[in-house]
């Protein structure tokens, strides 16, 4: 079966008066596929945000649901693949707010957002970290973690760390035990999984 066939499969009704109704199969209920190209979704868009910088885009991956169902399938197949148990997925802002909150779902999880300074409404733990040209902020609620949880950390690209890092920390100072990270896109020149704590790192997809 090819993957571009899928739409076209179809529920059939025969009616009592033999007439034939026909409904279409909800993506949702499809096979997932044994195996995607996922870097055929992933769009380079050179220069940008500024000359000289590759961008790795993910909306085409994501407007494609059979490529967006794989991505979550697979990561899910990863974590099972490394003995991976959470309490918790935690998505940091933004994009990983996309993945982490389905992968928490398959996984049977909480989902946790950690966000940058001032987007939180009550009482939070926070934590700044080094930037190229200045600091950025990270924060959570305190009411969101609690000693012991296991937590899993998810993005959409591990670069240089810095942001995945400073999670790790945060995560760590309020005393929970981080058990992963996962990623889509990893950017292997940078070496950023050097700067993340000895556990498991998933990532889908190599540059």
């Amino acid at each position: 079966m090819e993957t571009g066939d899928w739409d076209s499969y179809e529920f059939k009704l025969i009616t009592p008066h033999s007439s034939l109704l026909t409904f279409p199969i909800p993506h949702s209920l499809l096979p997932t596929p044994h195996f995607m190209d996922l870097k055929s979704l992933v769009r380079d868009i050179p220069d940008f945000p500024k000359p000289g910088i590759l961008f790795r885009d993910i909306t085409t991956l994501l407007r494609d649901p059979e490529g967006l169902r794989y991505t979550i399938d697979f990561l899910t197949q990863k974590c099972n693949e490394a003995e991976i148990t959470v309490d918790y997925v935690i998505g940091i802002e933004s994009r990983g707010f996309i993945f982490g909150s389905p992968l928490a779902y398959k996984l049977g999880a909480g989902f946790i957002p950690v966000r940058k300074r001032g987007k939180l409404p009550a009482a939070i733990h926070s934590i700044e970290y080094e930037l190229e040209y200045g600091t950025d902020c990270l924060e959570v609620h305190q009411d969101a973690l609690h000693q012991g949880s296991r937590v899993l950390i998810v993005d959409d690209l591990i670069a240089t760390g810095g942001t995945a890092s400073a999670t790790a920390k945060l995560v760590q100072k309020i005393g929970c035990e981080l058990v992963g990270f996962g990623f889509i896109i990893e950017l292997r020149d940078l070496q950023g999984r050097a700067y993340l704590p000895d556990v498991p790192i998933i990532s889908l997809i190599e540059y």
